[in-house]
């Protein structure tokens, strides 16, 4: 297996999801990963993440920490929250439907969280 692409669609603090995956992002850098923000997911996405009062890790710190990991935002996802006009981390990708299935196909293996 060469291409791994990780599917986030829960919000990124509130439950394990979004941590595990950049974590499982993480240690498989070896092979080409990509981590798919979609749904909820996609709140990961947004710039200026606080989560000090949460007692939580900044997930975008992780973000930033590991730039062999793509990162693409499922631009619907985001559209249908209204966050089309808030600002995206640096890192992060905006793709539209069919380009977001298409990176989804293109790889060896795809594991939703």
């Amino acid at each position: 297996m060469r291409s791994i692409f990780y599917i986030l669609d829960s919000a990124p603090y509130g439950s394990e999801k979004a941590y595990g995956v950049l974590n499982a992002a993480a240690v498989s850098i070896k092979m080409d990963i990509t981590v798919g923000l979609y749904a909820d997911g996609v709140y990961l996405a947004l710039e200026g993440q606080e989560s000090r009062a949460l007692g939580l890790p900044n997930l975008s710190d992780i973000i930033y920490a590991y730039p062999e990991i793509r990162i693409l935002a499922h631009e619907p996802s985001l559209a249908n929250r209204g966050l089309m006009s808030c600002s995206l981390l640096e890192r992060v990708e905006l793709v539209d439907e069919d380009a977001f299935m298409e990176q989804i196909m293109a790889t060896d293996c795809y594991i939703m969280m």
